[in-house]
C-alpha cells in the first residue's frame, strides 16, 4: 500500500500572518514531507511493511537494528509526525475549550506552565527533533522531546501535540531563534481544538 503526501489543511500561505511563512510550509511540506512519504513508499515495497498501516511501521520498526528497518523508520515516523503537525496548527486562532485547559492545569499547574515547560523541551532538545505533550499509557500527561523522527508511538504513548524543532520547519522564518519559534508555535499557531480532539 503506497502512502500519499496529504494537502494541508488549510492554504500554503493561511499561516503566514501568525508567523509561519508561504515559503516555508512549501518546502516543509511539498519538499521535506514529500520526500519522506516517497523514499517511504521506495523503502517498503516488495518488504512485510509494504501492506500495513503507518502506526504499525513505524512501532515495528522503531529500533529495529538493521540500516534497511531504520531507514523504513525514520521516513515512516516523519511521514506520521508531519501529518500530526500539520493538523493541530490552524489560521483561525481556536480558544483552547474547557476540558483541556482543565486536564493542562491538573497536569501541570497551569496552561502557563504548560506552555514554559513545553517550550523549554524543544528549546532543549539537541540537534534535530520534536517536542510533544502526549497522553502516558497511565492516562497521564507528559511533556516529552525526541530526537530525529522517534515520536510517541514508540513508547505506546498517545500525541496530543508534536512540534517540529528540525531547522528546516523554522529557519526561514525564525533564522536561528528557534526558542522564538516555539513561542509563536503555542501563542498563535496551535489549533487547540484539534489538540482537545485527541485528548
Amino acid at each position: 500500500m503506497a502512502f500519499t503526501l496529504p494537502d494541508l489543511p488549510y492554504a500554503h500561505d493561511a499561516l503566514a500572518a501568525l508567523g509561519m511563512s508561504k515559503e516555508t510550509l512549501e518546502f516543509h511540506h511539498d519538499i521535506h514531507h514529500k520526500a519522506y512519504v516517497d523514499n517511504g513508499n521506495k523503502l517498503i515495497a516488495g518488504t512485510e511493511w509494504e501492506s500495513k498501516s503507518l502506526e504499525d511501521i513505524v512501532k515495528g520498526t522503531y529500533a529495529a537494528g538493521s540500516v534497511a528497518q531504520n531507514g523504513i523508520f525514520n521516513n515512516a515516523s516523519q511521514h506520521w509526525n508531519h501529518n500530526l503537525f500539520w493538523e493541530v496548527m490552524g489560521p483561525a486562532g481556536k480558544a483552547m475549550p474547557g476540558d483541556l485547559e482543565k486536564a493542562l492545569v491538573e497536569a501541570f499547574g497551569s496552561v502557563a506552565k504548560f506552555k514554559e515547560d513545553f517550550a523549554a523541551a524543544g528549546a532543549g532538545q539537541f540537534g534535530s527533533g520534536w517536542a510533544w505533550l502526549v497522553k502516558d499509557k497511565d492516562g497521564s500527561l507528559k511533556i516529552t522531546k525526541t530526537e530525529n523522527g522517534v515520536n510517541p508511538l514508540c513508547f505506546g504513548q498517545t500525541a496530543l501535540l508534536g512540534c517540529d524543532v528540525w531547522e528546516h520547519s523554522y529557519y526561514i522564518d525564525f533564522r536561528n531563534k528557534r526558542p522564538a519559534y516555539l513561542s509563536n508555535f503555542l501563542e498563535k499557531l496551535v489549533n487547540w481544538e484539534a489538540v482537545a480532539a485527541k485528548l
